[in-house]
C-alpha cells in the first residue's frame, strides 16, 4: 500500500495535536517509525490498522504512558513530548484505554468523579455528572453499583464518561468497540458521532475500520508502525486498498 500526499491544511481549523517524526521502542523492537499525524480542533480523526500495527502505542505515546525515542508532539502549539502524564491530563488530553480498565470495586459514580480529579470547580463537576447520566442513562440507573458488576458495554460507556468528566480538549479513544455485541457497538458509535457533532476533538483508534471511517472527518491507516495512507474518512472508506485490507471487499 503506497503512501499518499498529506492533505492541504484547512486554514479555518486550528491544529490542536501535531505529531512529527515520532518513533518509539519496546526494548530493541521499534514499534513506531517516524509517524506524522495531526488533529485539528473540532475534528474526529480515525486511526485504523490491523492488530499489532502500532495504534495503541501511538495513543499511549500521545498521552505520555509510552516512552518516545525521538520525534515531537505538540499540543495547542506547545511541545509536550517530555511532559509527564499528569501535565498532559491537566492540559486537556484524556484517554479511554483499550479494555476499558474501570475501577471494579468502586461505584459507577466514584469512577466518574475520579475522571474530574484535576478539576477545581465542584459545582460544574456536579453539572457534568448529571450530563453524563443524561448521555448514558444506564449509568445513572446503576450509579451506586460497583463498576465491576456492569456488562462490557456498560463498562465501555463508563470509561468514556469518566474521560469526559475531565472536560478534555482532546479525547483519545482506544478500541471502544472491542469485544462488544453489534448492538452495543452501534450505540457506542452513535455516542461518538454525537460528541463529534457537539464539536469535541477526538482521535479514535479502531480495528473496525468501516465503523470508524464512516464517522471520521479524516483518517490515517497505520501498518507495522508506519502511516501508509491518510485522507478524508469517506475517501479512505472507498479506497480499494483499504477495502481489500480491512473491509473484506
Amino acid at each position: 500500500m503506497n503512501a499518499v500526499p498529506a492533505m492541504q491544511e484547512d486554514r479555518s481549523m486550528k491544529t490542536l495535536l501535531e505529531v512529527r517524526g515520532l518513533t518509539s521502542h519496546y526494548g530493541r523492537i521499534q514499534a513506531l517509525h517516524a509517524v506524522d499525524l495531526a488533529v485539528r480542533e473540532g475534528e474526529l480523526v480515525a486511526l485504523v490498522g490491523a492488530n499489532g500495527a502500532g495504534k495503541t502505542t501511538l495513543l499511549r505515546a500521545i498521552s505520555g504512558v509510552q516512552p518516545v525515542s525521538s520525534g515531537a508532539i505538540a499540543f495547542d502549539g506547545e511541545p509536550i513530548v517530555r511532559a509527564p502524564c499528569a501535565v498532559r491530563v491537566k492540559r486537556g488530553i484524556c484517554q479511554v484505554p483499550e479494555g476499558r480498565q474501570v475501577f471494579g470495586p468502586m461505584t459507577v459514580e466514584d469512577n466518574l468523579r475520579l475522571g474530574a480529579f484535576v478539576r477545581n470547580d465542584p459545582a460544574q463537576v456536579e453539572s457534568d455528572l448529571a450530563a453524563m447520566y443524561a448521555l448514558f442513562p444506564i449509568l445513572g440507573e446503576f450509579r451506586r453499583l460497583a463498576a465491576g458488576t456492569l456488562s462490557g458495554g456498560q463498562q465501555q460507556m463508563l470509561a468514556m464518561a469518566r474521560a469526559l468528566m475531565g472536560r478534555p480538549r482532546l479525547l483519545l479513544l482506544d478500541e471502544p468497540s472491542m469485544g462488544l455485541a453489534p448492538l452495543i457497538v452501534k450505540e457506542i458509535f452513535g455516542v461518538i458521532g454525537r460528541l463529534r457533532d457537539e464539536g469535541k476533538t477526538i482521535l479514535l483508534v479502531e480495528q473496525n475500520a468501516r465503523a470508524a471511517l464512516a464517522i471520521a472527518d479524516r483518517g490515517y491507516v497505520i501498518e507495522t508502525g508506519r502511516i501508509t495512507l491518510e485522507g478524508p474518512g469517506r475517501a479512505l472508506l472507498a479506497d480499494p486498498a483499504v477495502q481489500a485490507a480491512y473491509l473484506g471487499m
